[in-house]
């Protein structure tokens, strides 16, 4: 399992995230206080407080072959320490 904050702070930003993690097999899920929306799903999405970083999970496995390529994908959302 993967897990860290993501910032989805436009639209487009929304669209180009589900776009890219609906083409891996992998269980997403957008993590905002006590709410937690399918990472796949545009309109749950929206239902998020956007204006701060959510806990993104991706349920699989790291040591897989396409999860180093997910992950590069989705790097200009992530939330660097």
């Amino acid at each position: 399992m993967f897990e860290q904050y993501i910032l989805l702070d436009s639209v487009k930003a929304v669209k180009d995230f589900v776009r890219i993690v609906n083409d891996y097999p992998y269980d997403v899920d957008l993590l905002s206080g006590r709410y937690i929306v399918d990472g796949k799903s545009i309109m749950g999405i929206f239902s998020l407080n956007l204006h701060t970083p959510v806990l993104c999970r991706i349920h699989g496995d790291q040591n897989s072959d396409d999860m180093p390529k997910l992950l590069a994908e989705l790097d200009p959302f992530l939330q660097h320490d």
